[in-house]
């Protein structure tokens, strides 16, 4: 069976750190694009980061850029999100989600409903 499974969220003030990890099983990252995706409470799901595996470049969205970092570790089949000077719009349920290679590179984050696999969820929180 492929799962993915998210773990490392939490409650922390503005301006703290988490770090999130997302473990695979049943597939190899290695032949996988892998994101970082959130979704809020009434909010439409939105893509965090994204890894081209094909040439290692990791895209992520205006908003969380110079504050997040996304890391793989091909050997573990786990990917890891550094979050710093987090804000209470961070508040959400993250999770990654997983599209083998080969993806047309139409935008710099594919759209949600594109993904072959999608994991289980962890909350954050970002009191103000």
């Amino acid at each position: 069976d492929v799962q993915l499974q998210a773990s490392g969220g939490g409650l922390v003030q503005t301006g703290g750190s988490l770090r999130l990890s997302c473990v695979g099983s049943g597939f190899s990252f290695a032949n996988y694009d892998i994101s970082w995706r959130r979704q809020a409470p009434g909010k439409e799901q939105e893509g965090v980061s994204h890894l081209w595996s094909d040439d290692g470049t990791i895209y992520y969205r205006d908003s969380v850029k110079g504050r997040f970092t996304m890391s793989i570790d091909n050997a573990k089949n786990t990917a890891y999100l550094q979050m710093n000077s987090l804000q209470p719009e961070d508040t959400a349920v993250y999770f990654c989600a997983a599209v083998e290679r080969g993806l047309p590179r139409i935008q710099s984050m594919p759209h949600g409903n594109l993904y072959d696999f999608r994991g289980q969820g962890t909350q954050v929180t970002v009191s103000s």
